[in-house]
This record gives C-alpha cells, sequence and structure tokens, in this order.
C-alpha cells in the first residue's frame, strides 16, 4: 500500500529533522572546542573533527541517500556511524585532563551519532510511507532466513552430532526472529486474525440465535465456479473413447482425425489419430452392383421375378486353390517361386516351392483330358 504525504506531514518532518541537524552540528562544534582548548591548535580540531563527527555526517548522508532511493543501508555505513563518533569520543577522553573533562569530552561526539540514526530512520519511514516497502525489515529477514536455511540443512546432513545438535538448537533460535520489525507481515497477520475473528464471531451468533451453522460459511464462501473444460473432462472420463470420438466427429465433422485426437486430449480422452480413424472409417467393406432397369423376367413371372440374385462376399480360397489360381493367372513358363510370390502376395498364403509342385503335379494327374502331352507352360 502507498500513499504520499500531504503538506502538513512534510512540513512536521522537515521541522524535527532541522533539531537533529542542529544537535549534530553543535556536536562537532563542541569537539572542535575542546581539541582546541588542549592543544590551542586550529588545525588539530578540525582534523579531529572531521575525522569524527566528519565522517558520521557523510556516512549519515549515504545511508540518507539509499534509503530514499529504496534500498538497504550498507553494513560498513551502519557500523561506521558508530565507531566514528566512539573514535572521537576516545579522543576526547585521552586529551582530558581530569576526569570531568573526559566524560565532557567523551559525550560531546555522541551527539552527530544520535542526529545522523535520527535523520536515517526518519528517511525510512518516510520511504516505507510512501512505498509501502521496507528495505532495511526486508534485509534483515533474508540474513535471518538464510542463515536458518543453512542451519536446517546442517542439523540435517552434517556428518558430526555436535555440530548437528548445535545448529538444531541455532535454528529454533533464529525461528523466533522470522519477521521482526516486518511492517507488511505484521499487516497480513492481523488481517488473518481479524478474518478468524470475523468467523468465530459469526458462528457464535448463530449457535445463539439456533441458527444452522453453515449459514456463516455460506455466506462468506463464494459459489464454486466451473468451467466448460473442466465439466467436458469429467463428463468424458465417464464415457467410452469411441463414443466421444463419436460426439467429437458430430461437432467437428470437416476435421482430420489428427486434429479430432488433439481436441480429444485436451478433454482428457488420450486417443491418437490412427484410433480415431478406426472408429470412424472402420466399417466392413461393402459389395456395390450396378444394374440397369430392364427387367429380363417373363411377363407372366412374379413382380419379384425379375430381381437379380443377392450378391454375397467371395469365399476363401483354400492354399491348394490358390496356387492352382495363381498358376493359371500366371500363364506359360512361370516358375514355382513366382506362384509362391504370388499366393503370398494376393492371397495372404504363406508356402513353399515343394508344395506347390506336389499341388500342381496332383492336379495334372487328376485331369482326364491331360493324355500323354506334357502340361501347358509347366513349371520350373
Amino acid at each position: 500500500m502507498t500513499a504520499n504525504l500531504t503538506k502538513g506531514q512534510g512540513i512536521i518532518l522537515s521541522a524535527a529533522a532541522v533539531p537533529m541537524v542542529a544537535v549534530g552540528g553543535l556536536g562537532g562544534w563542541g569537539t572542535y572546542s575542546n581539541i582546541v582548548t588542549e592543544f590551542n591548535r586550529a588545525a588539530t580540531a578540525i582534523g579531529v573533527v572531521a575525522a569524527g563527527e566528519g565522517v558520521t555526517l557523510v556516512l549519515a548522508l549515504v545511508m540518507v541517500g539509499v534509503t530514499m532511493l529504496g534500498q538497504a543501508t550498507p553494513a560498513p555505513a551502519r557500523i561506521g556511524l558508530w565507531v566514528a563518533p566512539i573514535g572521537a569520543g576516545l579522543t576526547g577522553v585521552v586529551v582530558a585532563d581530569d576526569v570531568t573533562e573526559a566524560v565532557v569530552y567523551g559525550m560531546t561526539p555522541l551527539a552527530m551519532s544520535a542526529a545522523a540514526e535520527g535523520l536515517g530512520f526518519l528517511a525510512r519511514r518516510i520511504v516505507v510511507y510512501t512505498t509501502g516497502v521496507d528495505m532495511e525489515a526486508q534485509r534483515r529477514n533474508a540474513a535471518t532466513m538464510q542463515r536458518l536455511a543453512y542451519h536446517q540443512a546442517r542439523a540435517a546432513k552434517h556428518p558430526d552430532k555436535k555440530v548437528k545438535w548445535w545448529s538444531e538448537r541455532a535454528s529454533w533460535r533464529l525461528a523466533r526472529r522470522v519477521g521482526h520489525g516486518d511492517a507488511q507481515l505484521g499487516h497480513s497477520l492481523v488481517e488473518v486474525q481479524r478474518d478468524q475473528l470475523t468467523r468465530g464471531a459469526g458462528a457464535a451468533l448463530a449457535d445463539m440465535y439456533a441458527l444452522p451453522a453453515t449459514v456463516t460459511d455460506t455466506a462468506t464462501e463464494a459459489p464454486a465456479k466451473h468451467s466448460a473444460t473442466e465439466v467436458l473432462r469429467r463428463r468424458f472420463a465417464k464415457m467410452d473413447p469411441s463414443d466421444a470420438i463419436r460426439i467429437a466427429h458430430d461437432a467437428h465433422p470437416d476435421a482430420p482425425p489428427a486434429e479430432l485426437a488433439s481436441m480429444l486430449v485436451t478433454y482428457g480422452v488420450v486417443v491418437d489419430a490412427v484410433q480415431v480413424a478406426l472408429v470412424l472409417h472402420g466399417q466392413p467393406d461393402e459389395v456395390t452392383v450396378d444394374r440397369g432397369d430392364a427387367d429380363d423376367a417373363a411377363p407372366d413371372a412374379p413382380a419379384d421375378m425379375g430381381d437379380a440374385p443377392q450378391v454375397t462376399e467371395r469365399p476363401a480360397l483354400t492354399k491348394a486353390q490358390a496356387i492352382l489360381e495363381a498358376a493359371a493367372a500366371l500363364g506359360p513358363g512361370f516358375k514355382a517361386a513366382d506362384v509362391v510370390d504370388r499366393v503370398k502376395r494376393i492371397n495372404r498364403i504363406t508356402t513353399d516351392d515343394a508344395y506347390v509342385r506336389t499341388v500342381l503335379h496332383r492336379e495334372k494327374k487328376a485331369s482326364p483330358a491331360s493324355g500323354d502331352r506334357p502340361m501347358e507352360g509347366g513349371f520350373l
């Protein structure tokens, strides 16, 4: 959630920043006066102020800048905001003549650290308010989660039992810090808790007024929505695949089998183009006879006597009949291998040369008209 600062908020925040800057400046001026009193040299005092309050000011500006850009403050800058003033304070303690001066000289540089931290905190809160993102909290949580993942992995896989024991307890300690300072997480948890309280209050009121407990659930839960694809998948799941193929073909009669198979797969019917073609075009072969309209029956014959007899399928040939038919079709000069090949190709019957010769020899002996003449054509 983002928001813009109002004019009044901007004025108040600017007014709050002015004292912070003033306190930091006064702290630097105090340190300068203390060092001048001790050394009587302005250059030395300026160097001490630059090394202490000056470094603190630079780091404070870095922190404010990166915070206004929506980025986390680098660790060296955060550490330096306190190390530099402490160094300046120790310098004051060392150059002091007595305990009273040591306490005063040591406390003076801390004003700059407090001012820098205050300005950085104020800038971070402005960024969080305007953008809704707390980069500093995300940085801390990311570091915590990284350490937690490392300790959990080490507790599960490390070969040393002592290391595993230590990592397991470290994981529990880190788990307490997950989400600490994250305003977004806190807001989400509050929303979840508010929803739970609302449901609990609704159930309590329903029980008080003797209403069914499902009334609150019905009021809060949205009706389930089902897409057409989900409905068709459930329907096709209970259906025979061949029926689903015919339904798809009726809906798209011009679609090829491959396209129908692709459409059916999207609805949960796993078929391929060959299966679709077999279902749609797998009817038995039909024999059609065309004849003229002339009636060759006698004039005084019954009406149905002029119809041609019903044509039936050709009866299947035996292996011997197929061999004789192939020999007749090949004509003179054929070989037994030619008969074997033709029978296999035309009649789908497998035989060999010896059996072909046996059948043809038997047929030659059984034929009464053969006489002493050799078989026409013969075979090799």
